[in-house]
Formats: C-alpha cells, structure tokens, sequence
C-alpha cells in the first residue's frame, strides 16, 4: 500500500465552534494507532500551537505541538527566509507575535520591514494609521491568510483579509497571502511530515483554501461537508477535490477497508 498521511484542517473539520464533530476524534486516535503521519493544517494565525494542543485536549483528542502548524507560522518561515532578523509592525494576537519572536524577528514601528496582519481582534484605527504609514514608508505588506471573514460562535466576524483589504485600498499596495492555498505554506506542511507530493492527503472543508491548495500542488484532496461548503457550491468551483464525504468520521472505516485490500 502507498505510504500516506494527511494534512488536516481544524475548524469545519474536527470542530464547529466550540463543537466537536462526531467522528473527528476517533479518526485522529486512529491515525495514532497506525503510526499515520499527519499535522493540523490551520490558517488561524491567533494561536500558538501549544494553544491548539489545548483546545484539542478539551474535545478529548490529545496531541502534541509538533503535530500543528499555523499560518502565523508559515508567515514567520517565510519572511525569515526572505529577510533575516527583520522587523515588523504587527496586527495580530499571540499566536503570530509568539511566531515572529522565534525566528528572531523584533516587534516595531519605526521603519519596519514588513506590516503583517494577522487573525484577532486587536485591530484599531491607530494601528491601522500606523500601518498605512509604514506601507508609504517602503515596508511590505504581508497577511497570514486571505480569508475575509472568521466564523465564530456569535456569527461571522471580518477576517485577516477584510484588514489586509482595507490597507490595500489606502495604499495602492498589495498584500502577499502566506496561508492556505498559498504554495509555500502547503510546501512547508509537506516537509513538516516527511513525505512526497503523491503521499500527501490534505483534509478540508473549505474549496478556495484546503482544496484548492492541495490541488496547486498536486495532493490527495478530501473535502467534509461538515463547514463552510455544500454538494451545491461545490460545482461552482472548476478544480474538485478527490474525494467528498459527508464528514471526518466516514474515513475510519474508509482507511481500514483500504489496509484490508
């Protein structure tokens, strides 16, 4: 059988809010039990990854950072590699300050090299006034991911993109997407696990991140029908993922018909 493991989104996937979906859990300790590789796949750049270990332990899936990778991480790798030791003005929360910190990038406004948005709430007019003018002033713009909004408990809120957006429109400048579907971000997770393109199962729920990532660079695709889209949106798309299954818990009895073959 041909090795494989699986890059796996979070919310829409495993869970919904603040609920888990049934069968998410079980897929993951499954995963675990089969020494399967695989590594949560999320464009939420608020967190850290211990964060995440910690969310997950409330839904009773117990895992380890080194099986998460954020967008605020892949945005840390990415203008690490492109501007060593830099800095940045940033609007984001935690999980992206934590990222930049460790890779050794200082957190300013006086002339930074790059304004990086990110997903939280801390956005105010100051700091946007602030951005706009680093921007005229030669730093780059750069966004953990595009998404224009962020579904919460509440009801949707704008996203990282909707801020990045708004900064575009000021300035005339455009930002640059780290996250999902971005290449570099899908490439790195690819590395994290240690496997080939044609080992790579990427897990999703959302067609213009997760799908369309994995099919730019040419994985495996298995959209859930548990988020963001339906059988009907689907065909509005002209890429199509792999598989479609109605959710996460259809794959562990999925995985196991195919070991038996």
């Amino acid at each position: 059988m041909l090795k494989h493991g699986y890059l796996i989104d979070m919310d829409g996937v495993i869970y919904r809010g603040a609920e888990l979906i049934e069968g998410a859990a079980a897929f993951i300790q499954y995963l675990q039990e089969t020494d399967i590789p695989f590594l949560f796949l999320t464009n939420n750049s608020a967190y850290t990854p211990l964060d995440v270990v910690v969310k997950l332990k409330k839904f009773g899936i117990s895992t380890t950072v080194e099986h998460v990778y954020t967008s605020a991480m892949a945005t840390a790798e990415f203008v690490h590699k492109q501007r060593p030791h830099g800095t940045a003005l940033v609007i984001g929360e935690g999980g992206l300050l934590n990222a930049l910190n460790d890779v050794g990038y200082a957190i300013s406004r006086d002339y930074p090299d790059y304004v990086i948005v990110g997903e939280g709430r801390v956005l105010n007019f100051e700091m946007a006034e602030a951005a706009h003018r680093a921007i005229a002033n030669g730093a780059h713009l750069i966004s953990t991911n595009a998404d224009t909004w962020c579904p919460t408990d509440n009801g949707p809120r704008p996203g990282c993109g909707a801020i990045a957006a708004m900064l575009e429109s000021a300035t005339g400048r455009k930002a640059y997407h780290v996250g999902k579907p971005n290449p570099f971000m899908m490439r790195a997770a690819r590395k994290r696990i240690n496997l080939a393109t044609d080992e790579v199962i990427m897990i999703g729920d959302t067609m213009d991140t997760d799908i369309r990532g994995a099919t730019d660079l040419g994985f495996r695709s298995i959209l859930v029908l548990t988020g963001s889209t339906t059988r009907q949106t689907l065909r509005e798309y002209p890429f199509e993922p792999t598989m479609v299954v109605e959710s996460i818990a259809a794959l562990v009895p999925a995985l196991e018909e195919a070991i038996a073959r």
